[in-house]
């Protein structure tokens, strides 16, 4: 993958399988330059078994195909850019993925097109489960929560294309002020 947003797409994927009713996402850069990548969920969890070999390639709950290979490419990513990843999970209550990189690594990926990949996100999964992001960085900090938004829409579905497109929009003008130019 070319850049985090799409780790990130994937990575929440997991979490909408996983029959979520809230998928939180925060993506938060400290004054040194350090990247984490915080996905939570109040899914299916996993089995202490399977969070034992999760970032192995050939650990997937799948059956479609025998490999899984989100998590460990994030896992080497992390890896290569100085960071690390690490997964809590309990079997029946969530998931909570935590990925950190060096932004000043030269082998840190960019953070890509976050706007568009949450947007992707809430408009493919307009009913359910509900996403909440949060940035910050040392220029500022953003929310957003389809609670709020659902509740502002008053039945208008977010699959709807202007409502998709004031979304993505929206991000954008939060997002950027945020993490433009330091690793977008």
């Amino acid at each position: 993958m070319r850049d985090l947003s799409l780790h990130i797409l994937d990575l929440m994927q997991n979490s909408i399988r996983a029959e979520a009713k809230v998928v939180s996402l925060s993506v938060l850069l400290d004054e040194k330059g350090i990247l984490s990548v915080v996905i939570e969920d109040d899914g299916t969890g996993m089995s202490e078994e399977l969070l034992s070999r999760v970032t192995s390639p050939f650990a997937t709950t799948r059956t479609t195909r025998k490999v899984g290979l989100g998590i460990p490419m994030m896992a080497e990513n992390c890896r290569l850019a100085g960071g690390n990843l690490s997964i809590e999970s309990t079997l029946g209550k969530g998931t909570k993925l935590t990925a950190t990189l060096d932004t000043s690594s030269i082998d840190c990926l960019p953070l890509g097109d976050l706007p568009g990949t949450v947007t992707t996100l809430v408009t493919m999964n307009p009913d359910k489960p509900e996403f909440v992001l949060r940035c910050a960085s040392p220029k500022g900090e953003m929310q957003f929560d389809t609670r709020e938004i659902r509740e502002a829409l008053q039945g208008v579905p977010f699959s709807e294309p202007e409502i998709a497109a004031w979304m993505l929009e929206s991000l954008r003008e939060e997002i950027e002020p945020i993490f433009g130019g330091v690793i977008l």
